[in-house]
């Protein structure tokens, strides 16, 4: 143990003085070794007293001279050569067997950086055995048992060093949450055990000295009554003294000396073992004679200990895994359990005795939605309601532990024997739901070397944190505390708290998470719906602006506002058949050609890869070829019977689509007199909307049109057809004459007036509206329809009461529906033709044909 502590004889005696004691700036050296502060020049600047016998150089003469005048070239080469090393904060370059004076006798250096100085320290090298001690560190690890337990494997590192120091005694010393420390394994010549178990107060090793093991991983007093050897001068211009927190050679505090003799040490050297970057431990290495170990083996010491410190890691991780294993079995029978139906609270209960095997606890409570299910030691369940309320108040959605309950929760107090101590595993979100593993209070003994109550006495100095007298053993009877948590076990709780939440949130949460989406995907499909609801509102009215404008009549008008609408319809179809993904840009011209050609389809010839094309360009698209085959069909190539249309399809070089539109045979083409709605779609819509190109040319040859869709419009491509097929066109339906009295089932006014309109220019004499159900076949009690259109949805009913009626009367009608054919709807009503909406005076006439023929069979 190290406490290197220097307090003032005049200042108050409390703890923190040890924690504020200068212990790096004692300002002399041990003897073994020589010090000497250089300037960035390399002039020295300090040098201790001993310089002359350990060098041969007194520190009168070396004082403002350059240290290549003091020591031969080749070792000031040596260490210019290797500065480098000494960047950072903590570097240090070490270097052994360094011939530096004429006499050829070998140093062993060690140089650093301290503020503005680079100090060096020499060592007389001593005698050579002929053989590397770093060799000696790597059978001492391999020997080290890595299967057993923490205990054998301390013994074993204590051994392993002890062989390479050769110290009476070594004791690996390992630092408890409050920086105390306790002695894992002692291993002495002597073949007793002094210390073996017992704590040390925290006092022994203030919070610099902890800092400096930290920084400076080894630290040799060879001889306690060494006087050692004053730096000159003490202190630089500005009046401070050096820092020599990473000096080998540095003093030790009169304090940590009367320390070391009261426990009858003379010489003693203590090794860091650093873990995660933190102060894991300490090698305590005791002699009862003076014992100095040059510094070529203290940096192979020093290696070993870095060495253990993996070692330390390793050992944990094999049982961090054992621990892995054992919860992942545990899961498995949890949701066996859970998989046959139980709750969540008894599938755990049967499983206690498991959980037990993994973290070893006394009673176990799980408290799930205020209920309280418990096995095993626990408080009453009025107790317990308060731990809970306590936990919500002080601890995250961590895993928490603690040894003493009653520093949490003071009531605890009064039932540390049924539960001292616990680990809450959080398995759930505000309001928290714990799985919480209880144990007893187990009165222990503690042995401590000496009284951790009384770090301080009145010494010879006075009032001061003066080191105990005794190190014989005080014993600490210890209550409300339960047995320590294990790291392992620790562990094993943050992956249970892991497998509870998953199992938490899929299975006891699934009906709560279950509604909360369905609430959010319903508000996300009305604000969808009313988004596109609202698109298609702003683009029927800038439809219906901007083919009045253009138009030359009011026939024209209703024409082109007819057809466009129904060319976005077609390609809404084409999309929702796919589920609103990527559709054929094929299978849309061969729609808009089947829609206008009338029997013409068979002079257009398609060329090239079909494309799969994103939603939003497919709607774009739809009414640029809309407008292109009505203009083809009206003036064009199709608008008599000699004319013909490529259309070649292939992708660019920048992965784009180029399409061409090429006319021949037809009449003469006058390029328009005026730059209509029309044009303005063909021309600037995949420009403006989809980032792409289009140009038309009205060639006396036909006209030519070509356009590139970008690659974001374009899903996917398909290979060249070898001898790609004529687009076909539905066969068109003869011309339809209704006669007598119709019936239409609609909700919307409008909609509903229109399909009367419609009917009663194909010859109706008279079409009754209706809006609802109860309606419809109120009025079918007293009349008589000759044919009927039907709405499906009408509003919150649908109108398959009304289609038996009029199957059961014998009267033909036709289903109008927004869905398409699915599957359900044909399952759900008599046979019929359906009709898609939007329907059109052509659409409507198809179906009426079409369900007159099936009636009249």
């Amino acid at each position: 143990m190290s406490y290197e502590s220097e307090a003032t004889a005049n200042a108050a005696v409390d703890l923190t003085n040890c924690d504020r004691e200068p212990i790096h700036l004692l300002g002399r050296v041990q003897s073994y070794g020589a010090l000497v502060a250089v300037s960035s020049d390399w002039i020295v600047q300090h040098a201790s007293e001993n310089l002359e016998e350990i060098l041969g150089t007194s520190h009168e003469q070396a004082m403002g001279r350059p240290l290549n005048e003091l020591i031969v070239s080749d070792g000031f080469d040596r260490i210019r050569q290797n500065l480098r090393s000494v960047e950072g904060p903590n570097g240090t370059i070490r270097l052994f067997g360094v011939v530096l004076r004429a006499t050829g006798r070998t140093f062993d250096l060690s140089v650093h950086q301290s503020g503005r100085h680079l100090i060096l320290e020499f060592e007389p090298k001593g005698e050579q055995r002929g053989r590397d001690v770093m060799s000696e560190v790597y059978p001492q690890i391999a020997a080290l048992r890595r299967d057993q337990s923490m205990t054998v494997l301390a013994r074993d590192a204590a051994r392993g060093l002890q062989a390479m120091c050769g110290f009476d005694s070594v004791m690996l010393y390992q630092f408890q949450p409050d920086h105390s420390g306790r002695v894992m394994a002692e291993v002495r010549k002597d073949g007793k055990s002094r210390y073996d178990g017992m704590m040390f107060p925290a006092s022994d090793i203030p919070v610099q000295a902890r800092s400096l093991y930290k920084r400076s991983l080894l630290r040799l007093i060879a001889d306690v009554n060494d006087p050692g050897s004053p730096i000159r001068p003490g202190v630089n211009l500005d009046g401070s003294p050096l820092d020599l927190s990473l000096a080998v050679t540095r003093s030790v505090s009169p304090i940590h000396i009367e320390y070391l003799r009261n426990m009858g040490v003379e010489a003693s050297m203590s090794v860091s073992i650093m873990k995660d970057g933190e102060l894991w431990g300490l090698f305590a290495c005791h002699h009862h004679s003076p014992r100095y170990i040059d510094y070529e083996r203290r940096t192979a010491i020093e290696m070993y200990a870095h060495l253990f410190s993996y070692e330390l890691t390793r050992h944990e991780d094999v049982r961090r895994k054992k621990a892995e294993a054992d919860t992942s079995r545990l899961q498995t029978l949890l949701m066996g359990h859970m998989a046959n139906g139980r709750e969540l609270s008894e599938s755990l209960l049967a499983v206690s005795e498991e959980i037990k095997n993994v973290i070893p606890h006394d009673g176990l409570v799980l408290f799930e939605n205020e209920e309280f299910n418990a096995t095993g030691s626990v408080p009453t369940e009025e107790q317990f309601t308060d731990v809970a309320r306590r936990l919500d108040q002080a601890i995250g959605s961590a895993t928490f532990v603690t040894d003493t309950l009653n520093t949490l929760h003071p009531p605890a107090s009064e039932y540390a024997e049924v539960a001292a101590g616990l680990i809450a595993i959080p398995i759930s979100k505000r309001p928290r739901d714990y799985l919480v593993l209880l144990r007893r209070q187990i009165s222990e003994t503690v042995n401590w070397a000496g009284d951790p109550t009384k770090p301080m006495s009145y010494g010879p100095n006075g009032a001061r944190l003066t080191p105990r007298k005794s190190f014989e053993v005080w014993k600490e009877t210890v209550s409300g505390r339960c047995a320590p948590w294990t790291v392992e076990e620790r562990h094993a709780a943050e992956l249970l708290r892991t497998v509870l939440l998953e199992i938490f949130l899929k299975v006891t949460d699934a009906a709560n998470l279950e509604r909360q989406r369905n609430q959010e995907q319903q508000q996300l499909l009305i604000s969808e719906l009313n988004h596109r609801v609202r698109n298609i509102l702003n683009l029927m009215r800038g439809l219906l602006a901007q083919s009045r404008a253009s138009a030359r009549s009011l026939e024209e008008f209703t024409e082109n506002l007819d057809g466009r609408i129904h060319a976005l319809a077609r390609a809404h179809d084409q999309l929702t058949a796919e589920h609103w993904e990527p559709a054929s840009l094929k299978e849309l011209i061969r729609c808009e050609f089947a829609a206008y050609a009338n029997g013409k389809s068979k002079r257009v010839k398609v060329d090239g890869p079909d494309a799969m094309i994103t939603p939003r360009a497919y709607t774009t698209l739809a009414l640029v070829l809309h407008e292109m085959v009505t203009n083809s069909v009206k003036y064009g190539a199709l608008c008599d019977e000699s004319g013909s249309i490529t259309l070649t399809l292939e992708r660019d070089t920048g992965d784009g689509l180029l399409i061409s539109w090429i006319e021949r045979g037809g009449p003469p083409v006058q390029p328009p007199t005026r730059r209509g709605f029309g044009s303005m779609i063909i021309e600037s819509s995949i420009p403006h909307e989809l980032k792409g190109d289009a140009r038309i040319a009205y060639k006396l040859t036909g006209v030519e049109a070509h356009f590139r869709l970008p690659p974001a419009a374009i899903a996917r491509m398909g290979e060249v057809e070898a001898a790609p097929a004529p687009v076909q066109e539905a066969p068109k339906a003869p011309a339809t004459r209704l006669s007598g009295q119709g019936l239409v089932l609609e909700d919307s006014l409008i909609v509903a007036m229109d399909a009367a309109a419609i009917l009663e220019d194909f010859g109706a004499s008279d079409v009754k509206i209706t809006s609802s159900v109860e309606a419809a076949l109120e009025w079918l009690e007293t009349n008589r329809a000759d044919f009927a259109l039907l709405d499906v949805n009408l509003g919150d009913e649908q109108s398959v009461a009304v289609a038996e009626r009029l199957r059961d009367m014998g009267t033909p009608f036709v289903l109008a529906t927004g869905y398409g054919e699915t599957d359900d709807l044909i399952a759900a009503y008599p046979p019929c033709v359906i009709v898609q909406k939007p329907f059109s005076d052509q659409s409507v006439e198809q179906a009426f044909a079409k369900a007159m023929n099936t009636a009249g069979k």
